[in-house]
């Protein structure tokens, strides 16, 4: 799941300035090899296609069948290991990051449905893995966006 978090908060605002870690090319490939990829140009622009299309179904503005064209072309095949059932994927090595990042939204919707979101500060475009037992977790970063809106709403108050 740390490709798809990581996948989706790679192109945040600072200062109010979008930055995008695999919009230049150096950057790109190292963002891709941190992850386990090579960091080809074809990698890198499927990773951005892969990452605009998340970000547009976790925020509900396209619904999941946007990720189909991801996964063509992808396999799957069972085998049965000492530890148990393991599921290898089969796609061309540039896709293989990809085709993780979209499995690892699968597989969070599956097993912690709802708990995959963007921040709720509206200046603030990250993403955040609800963990938090009660699914009341808004923001990406206490320490940043929470302090921030609390702080907002606290002089709000007072003004």
């Amino acid at each position: 799941m740390d490709v798809l978090l990581d996948l989706l908060n790679s192109r945040p605002l600072v200062d109010g300035e979008e930055q995008d870690a695999l919009g230049d090319p150096a950057e790109g490939r190292r963002w891709a090899r941190e992850h386990g990829g090579q960091g080809s140009p074809a990698e890198l622009a499927l990773l951005r296609e892969t990452r605009d299309a998340l970000r547009s179904v976790v925020r509900g503005e396209s619904t999941p069948t946007a990720l189909q064209p991801l996964l063509e072309g992808v396999h799957q095949t069972p085998e049965i290991t000492s530890d148990g059932l393991r599921w290898t994927v089969r796609t061309s090595p540039h896709a293989r990051l990809a085709v993780d990042a979209v499995l690892a939204w699968a597989a969070t919707e599956q097993q912690l449905p709802g708990r995959l979101r963007p921040c709720a500060n509206s200046e603030c475009r990250l993403f955040l893995l609800d963990r938090s037992r009660a699914n009341r977790a808004r923001w990406c970063s206490m320490a940043v966006c929470g302090n921030r809106e609390k702080a907002r709403r606290h002089y709000e108050r007072n003004r």
